[in-house]
């Protein structure tokens, strides 16, 4: 993988920042996806557009291939109460507020799908940022569902549930 990657996803795919994703384990088509919406505008980031602008189809391919086949990482968290309501809203919801399972579309291991992210050890601060995005309308790339979502957890429902994310194989 090219050092410009490494930065900030590091040498494996496995960030070490919460400000950049981790790309390891992650579905290849997603990431192709992603890629090319940076490169197309449609996702806007003053850090991604300039990274995928000269890659080809195939560079982009062959990257999110190599992504997808690195090992992840599980992330420790120290509070099990919080851990327990990340885990119930992962799996059931919240039937009180509207909040949907999230397992119902990336599925009970939290690995996605061909068009939606693998959540499961994510970075926990970067997935509560990218909620937060999505309720304040600034990511508007993919499913609009999740900006209905996003707006109906609290702030301690999202961080419960992006710290159970964290912690997933």
């Amino acid at each position: 993988v090219t050092t410009q990657c490494a930065t900030c996803h590091g040498e494996k795919g496995q960030s070490v920042s919460p400000q950049f994703p981790s790309l390891a384990g992650q579905n290849p088509e997603y990431m192709v996806k992603q890629m090319n919406d940076f490169k197309s505008g449609k996702r806007k980031s003053e850090t991604m557009t300039p990274q995928v602008a000269e890659l080809t189809k195939e560079e982009i391919a062959a990257l999110a291939a190599w992504f997808a086949a690195q090992p992840t990482k599980q992330h420790r968290v120290g509070d099990e109460d919080l851990l327990a309501v990340g885990r119930y809203i992962y799996r059931k919801g919240n039937s009180w507020s509207g909040v949907p399972a999230c397992a119902d579309c990336h599925g009970a291991d939290g690995h996605g799908t061909t068009t939606l992210p693998r959540l499961a050890g994510q970075n926990s601060r970067y997935l509560l940022t990218q909620l937060k995005e999505f309720n304040q309308r600034t990511r508007t790339n993919d499913n609009q569902a999740m900006h209905l979502v996003a707006s109906r957890l609290t702030e301690m429902e999202a961080k419960a549930v992006s710290d159970y994310l964290s912690q997933m194989p």
